[in-house]
């Protein structure tokens, strides 16, 4: 029997209903086969890409890429055969047969892997946060609307999994607290930094200090950029203004987030913020934004506000200590408030709230758990893209936000923003949305 060629067994396929996938390198998948195994790059090997070793060990990782090679030695026992590259750049140029890339960089990389990966229909995987400006936010959000339908995206806010999360937004969806008239975030990290280090020394032969600085203006090296431990050197270097955005970046991905996925929120309307005295080489330890949101179909207008470094809101009770809680959120409405952390929460009603109108969901109509984050991202890269709890829509309205609250705080006034053009009421404020680049470093690459 004569063999079917490519068209003729599409055709087939279509006809006979077997719902297959291609994925963009062109490997037909069958919709409901999540066994078949994607072509994966993992950029950046060490630190919070040893977090990714366990589930990428399913899937076929083909490329690996580190600014330090002596990180390869110990991923390549965990993805032998996989190719090393130093400069993502010449890895998402040269490896063509990739489907999907997860991205553990240092976060001023960021936008850039995000929007180069896109621009090749690869799915990506970015850890948080996804940009560090506004104009940089904008630009990986936008052209990930236009792709989708093809593209599965998810922002490493992996707490995001936590079943606390589920129910923290069907109690302030459901009414336990009323209506909803503000939500508050914060966080008491406090890591106080003078400015950029001195130099020191020469970078090692295996270090490639040039690509780590990357699109960001140079500094001199110093071996305390690099003196932390795995999944915690970014602690190292994210307070500076060009390598990071402090904690709005950091810890404030994740407890924004626990604020955000119950709100239901777009783009504010205004933003406030202050803090330390600007320090033009760090991001500030001690700060507070605050955001106007428009009212939608199920609230009315609320205010949105980002504490951090020991600065916190005013709780409902004295003896609740906010600083012990570390990093919660806080719901007020007109019937109680709703405090919580990552894994527990508590009600607290007014003195006159019966809560008759409170109707706890039964557990058939309870959200369905996310289950493993990282998994959820590979089966949407295998099946449905918009399978994704924190795509690049949902993540990026909520870093563009948090972005919008540093440019606030430099800017030293409230400012009014439109969302659909991405600029402040200020033309000084509007300078801090975006951030230049070295040569060589082209954000839409």
């Amino acid at each position: 029997m004569n063999p079917l060629n490519r068209r003729q067994f599409l055709k087939s396929s279509t006809a006979t209903g077997a719902g297959l996938l291609i994925l963009p390198t062109g490997t037909l998948f069958g919709q409901n086969r999540p066994s078949n195994k994607l072509n994966i790059a993992l950029i950046g090997v060490w630190g919070r890409g040893l977090a990714h070793y366990n589930v990428l060990k399913k899937e076929n990782v083909v490329a690996l890429c580190d600014v330090n090679e002596l990180r390869f030695a110990d991923a390549l026992k965990v993805f032998p055969g996989a190719k090393t590259y130093v400069d993502w750049r010449k890895l998402l140029d040269q490896e063509k047969g990739i489907d999907a890339v997860v991205c553990c960089t240092p976060d001023h990389h960021h936008a850039h892997v995000a929007i180069w990966a896109m621009n090749r229909d690869k799915h990506v995987y970015m850890e948080k946060p996804i940009a560090l400006t506004v104009e940089e936010t904008r630009a990986v959000r936008a052209l990930y609307l236009k792709k989708k339908n093809k593209l599965a995206t998810q922002a490493g806010t992996q707490r995001h999994a936590i079943p606390n999360f589920q129910r923290v937004k069907e109690m302030v969806r459901d009414g336990a607290i009323g209506k909803l008239q503000g939500a508050f975030a914060w966080g008491n990290r406090q890591l106080p930094r003078p400015g950029y280090l001195p130099a020191e020394g020469s970078p090692p032969s295996t270090l490639h200090y040039d690509l780590w600085i990357g699109p960001s203006p140079m500094h001199p090296y110093n071996p305390g950029y690099f003196s932390g431990g795995p999944g915690a050197n970014c602690l190292q270097w994210n307070m500076f203004w060009d390598f990071g955005t402090g904690q709005v970046g950091d810890m404030g991905n994740h407890t924004m987030d626990l604020a955000w996925q119950a709100i239901d929120a777009t783009h504010p309307t205004s933003v406030e913020a202050k803090g330390d005295a600007f320090n033009p080489e760090v991001t500030p330890v001690k700060m507070e934004a605050h955001f106007e949101h428009p009212a939608n179909d199920w609230r009315g207008p609320i205010r949105v506000s980002w504490y951090q470094g020991k600065v916190f809101p005013t709780m409902p009770k004295k003896f609740i200590d906010p600083d012990g809680i570390g990093h919660g959120a806080m719901f007020k409405g007109t019937g109680g408030v709703l405090l919580a952390d990552f894994n527990s929460r508590m009600l607290i009603p007014e003195a006159k709230a019966d809560l008759t109108e409170y109707k706890i969901r039964p557990k058939a109509q309870q959200i369905p758990p996310i289950g493993d984050f990282q998994e959820q991202w590979i089966n949407a890269c295998k099946g449905d893209p918009t399978k994704t709890s924190c795509n690049f829509d949902y993540n990026g309205l909520m870093t563009e936000q948090m972005a919008l609250g540093l440019v606030a705080y430099r800017a030293g006034k409230k400012l009014k923003y439109d969302g659909k053009t991405g600029k402040t009421d200020d033309a000084t404020a509007n300078e801090y949305l975006g951030r230049k680049y070295r040569a060589g470093w082209t954000l839409n690459g």
